[in-house]
């Protein structure tokens, strides 16, 4: 008889937050008296159905040693890389020799501290029978328009087109796989060279079929100083 799958988390944290601003990582910086990372790795170390918390930290980190869930025995830290999907692989390589092919991996944005129990334990139930799994997102409700070139938040673009919002999706994380499923996608995407802007964008290039799971507005990322803000009135509801 085959064991019954089991559930890892994996979080990408060896970014520096470029777009922030901030001299710190973003994922460093405090809300209500904790860090943005560690109430990320709370949410899942909340989850008793999650068996370790894999951490992809940057090489000589010097904020992580400090933080409360450093030494948590269900926290596994590996070495990141360069890029999100280097980090990810690092991590599943790290689930090599403990999980099954089957286990599911849920990879989450580091600075995504919004995301609760409910959500997740929802998102579980919700993908477990999958033979691929899914993404957590949110339908988009603002009108959709395409720029005419590229752009970013601080210019002035024209519109070139308006698209079916019906069919837009915001993605978010967690993103939730096979364990050997998305560790043979990203390794095969980034031996191609192919762009992989997050875990679902290699399970296609793989020509599998992601399915998407309805997530909540308030699972934000702290992208931009504006969204402390945010984050913080949204941790405050908890």
């Amino acid at each position: 008889m085959h064991s019954s799958p089991k559930f890892w988390a994996v979080i990408p944290a060896a970014g520096i937050g470029s777009r922030f601003g901030s001299e710190t990582p973003k994922q460093y910086l405090t809300l209500l008296d904790k860090t943005i990372l560690e109430h990320t790795i709370e949410k899942f170390l909340a989850c008793e159905w999650i068996e370790k918390v894999v951490v992809a930290l940057r090489q000589d980190d010097p904020f992580w040693p400090s933080l409360s869930v450093a030494n948590h025995h269900r926290v596994l830290t590996v070495l990141g890389g360069g890029e999100r999907a280097d980090s990810v692989l690092s991590g599943l390589n790290a689930l090599q020799n403990i999980a099954g092919p089957d286990d599911w991996a849920l990879v989450h944005d580091a600075a995504r501290p919004c995301v609760t129990k409910a959500q997740l334990s929802a998102m579980k139930a919700a993908l477990e029978a999958d033979a691929v799994g899914g993404i957590m997102a949110q339908s988009a409700s603002d009108t959709i328009k395409i720029a005419s070139a590229n752009t970013n938040t601080h210019s002035v673009a024209a519109i070139e087109s308006t698209i079916d919002r019906n069919r837009v999706w915001l993605a978010q994380t967690p993103q939730m796989f096979r364990v050997s499923t998305l560790q043979s996608a990203l390794t095969d995407a980034l031996k191609n060279g192919q762009a992989v802007t997050d875990e679902a964008s290699a399970i296609e290039l793989a020509n599998l079929t992601v399915k998407l799971f309805p997530g909540s507005r308030n699972n934000i990322k702290v992208t931009l100083p504006e969204d402390l803000a945010l984050a913080e009135a949204i941790l405050r509801l908890e």
